[in-house]
């Protein structure tokens, strides 16, 4: 049999992936992150369609017990590294385009809005609507698109402790988190050596004297022709002003006028590099 000829379907996203392996003959299927039933249906030249049903169990495991469930994590290598150019690549678009997504208000929606459109299936349709005319040649990430996930939209864990299945149901989890959310339930310490930082990796400050005193930044590494390491953040609002996104240089950001704002040990006020629980890995 042409193994080449033959077709399976449908497989929504979510659901896993499926393949024929033609020697021996086998239908290799391996598992999305929805549990729940799945019907296949094997078609192809000469080939009378036959359907099959398989049960995906879930699972609800947290292998570094910090609220993150194992099913969003980004386990290989290739997802990481698209995951990071997706989300660098959207958030530094946001300093380019004339008016910002109305969600993007503070320096936390930055954050959320290019974590979530990170996750989504780039398609034309993704980007006629995101205004993403011109995007980097990368693979979509292959584990999942977002929302197809046990979580649906609610990406982010909203309070401390380890996943557990009924947090699927109680609100743990939800579309909004402001950046000490962020930075508690969603994200790991990584280092206080901004110079460790790799593209994709979140710089938080906490500014004591401010209402609102937890501030983030993204780093984005070496971006484009430009010489030197870039930062990306959005000022946040100051009275009538709604704020905007800066793009700077991470040199100009150790040399900022006001010592609050640099990223050195020496300032109590910078929080440290930190990375997203996704893109955690065993040491």
């Amino acid at each position: 049999m042409d193994t080449h000829r033959l077709s399976i379907r449908p497989l929504a996203d979510g659901y896993g992936s499926a393949s024929v392996a033609p020697s021996p003959l086998a239908l290799v299927y391996r598992a999305g992150v929805l549990p729940g039933e799945v019907k296949l249906t094997i078609s192809g030249e000469n080939v009378h369609p036959l359907e099959t049903e398989l049960h995906v169990a879930p699972d609800y495991s947290d292998r570094f017990a910090d609220g993150t469930p194992d099913f969003l994590r980004l386990d290989s290598p290739s997802d990481r590294q698209s995951f990071r150019r997706w989300f660098t690549a959207i958030a530094e678009h946001q300093a380019e385009v004339s008016k910002l997504p109305a969600e993007i208000n503070d320096c936390a929606a930055l954050l959320r809005y290019s974590y979530r459109e990170a996750l989504r299936s780039h398609d034309a349709a993704w980007s006629k609507d995101s205004g993403f005319d011109q995007h980097p040649a990368v693979a979509d990430i292959d584990k999942y698109r977002y929302p197809h996930t046990p979580l649906g939209p609610q990406l982010f864990r909203t309070s401390q402790g380890r996943f557990a299945a009924a947090d699927l149901q109680d609100g743990t989890f939800a579309e909004f988190a402001d950046a000490k959310t962020l930075i508690v339930n969603n994200a790991h310490f990584l280092s206080r050596d901004v110079h460790l930082a790799q593209p994709g990796d979140l710089i938080f400050y906490r500014q004591f004297e401010q209402h609102s005193p937890f501030h983030s930044m993204i780093f984005l590494g070496r971006s484009g022709g430009d010489a030197g390491e870039w930062v990306v953040y959005h000022t946040g609002p100051d009275g009538k002003w709604p704020g905007e996104i800066r793009r700077v240089t991470l040199v100009s950001l150790l040399n900022h006028p006001d010592a609050r704002w640099r990223p050195v040990p020496s300032n109590r006020n910078f929080l440290g590099v930190y990375r997203w629980n996704i893109l955690r890995e065993a040491q």
